[in-house]
């Protein structure tokens, strides 16, 4: 219970809520990294106190039908362990999809791209199957200015599913000339200076495979003046990028929109095996991935923090390329887990973990 104690007294400056809420909201961050599963019956076996099993699953299950989870102040928690002032980061933006029964679980992310993961900050939980409209997109990344301002957004990153007029209009306004690197389809249709219209491909023609090269002189698509990029893969593929920015990083930009994808490989069967949740409601979705964007924010900042102490190792290959043996979030998880698991003997490690996390309140409005 100590434990406990010591991770609520450092959410408390930050959550308002009653005790009894940020009691359970601790106890199932606790419980997620030990079992690293969402399903709420394996979290109420690792759920602290000494209630009968069946009772801690029926506290959970209020938990996401009656308590309102403070969204913003959770985005802000976030952002605050990991962004500092007058820093400018790159947000991807993506979905994760996945049926349960006959019920379509859709969940729109924006994340934040930071050291091989992108950090989760805002999300919505669609009611439909398939793409998310662009007024949907915009409303997301809208609401991530409303929260902390445009100036530190470097850049937004989409793979061609968030290719749109509306999107594009809505990045360029002058009010906010928001940055974005996102991919589009070969066939896209774009215009140089007053010319007929052609399919974006024609202009890299002459790409040889495993080169890259940006088309120096703007063009219009979706009536916005942009920048294309065009990269051709080992396989001979075309990958095309298009910015409001000056393209000569652009690929190399983009290429980091693939952080979400480890993110969400990290939400689901390398981390907290998100796909065993029996929660299709989109209420208790979005609260679900509150908890989940929690746990996995402190696990890579305990992951960053042990590497500090104890480099990760690399692994060696014949052809002479080295990779780590695990990322920052595995490494921090492992730990944070086992410390959790041996909490009688090392209590001393979990203060240290604890201590990572925002501490004061003012501290992190002062960031803001």
């Amino acid at each position: 219970m100590d434990s406990l104690n010591q991770l609520m007294n450092s959410l408390s400056p930050y959550f308002k809520c009653n005790k009894a809420r940020l009691y359970c909201l601790s106890a199932m961050l606790l419980a997620l990294i030990s079992v690293r599963t969402v399903n709420l019956r394996e979290l109420a076996v690792a759920f602290a106190g000494k209630a009968l099993l069946d009772s801690k699953h029926r506290r959970l299950r209020r938990f996401f039908s009656l308590f309102k989870i403070d969204f913003i102040m959770i985005a802000r928690w976030i952002f605050s362990l990991y962004i500092s002032e007058s820093e400018k980061i790159y947000l991807t933006i993506d979905r994760t999809n996945w049926y349960w029964g006959k019920s379509k679980i859709n969940i729109l992310t924006l994340a934040i791209a930071y050291e091989g993961m992108a950090i989760p900050i805002l999300w919505k939980a669609l009611d439909k199957a398939g793409n998310a409209s662009a007024k949907e997109h915009i409303q997301i990344i809208d609401r991530f200015i409303k929260i902390f301002g445009v100036t530190c957004i470097e850049g937004v990153l989409g793979d061609r599913e968030f290719a749109s007029q509306e999107l594009f209009t809505w990045c360029c306004k002058d009010n906010q000339a928001i940055p974005f690197y996102i991919r589009v389809k070969d066939n896209a249709n774009v215009k140089i200076f007053k010319g007929k219209g052609h399919a974006v491909k024609k202009l890299f023609n002459q790409l040889n495979p495993k080169e890259h090269t940006p088309y120096m002189n703007p063009v219009t698509l979706y009536g916005t003046k942009v920048y294309v990029v065009g990269s051709r893969s080992e396989s001979g593929e075309l990958m095309v990028v298009v910015t409001n920015q000056a393209p000569n990083n652009a690929i190399a930009i983009y290429l980091r929109r693939w952080e979400i994808e480890t993110l969400f490989s990290c939400l689901k069967g390398r981390g907290f095996n998100f796909e065993e949740t029996r929660l299709t409601d989109q209420d208790k979705v979005e609260k679900l991935m509150a908890v989940l964007a929690m746990a996995t924010a402190w696990v890579h900042k305990v992951g960053e923090w042990q590497t500090e102490k104890k480099p990760i190792r690399f692994k060696k290959f014949r052809n002479g390329q080295r990779r780590p043996h695990y990322s920052y979030f595995r490494y921090g998880l492992d730990f944070l887990r086992e410390t959790i698991l041996q909490i009688s003997d090392r209590f001393d490690d979990f203060i240290e973990c604890v201590a990572l996390l925002p501490s004061k309140k003012n501290e992190l409005e002062a960031e803001l």
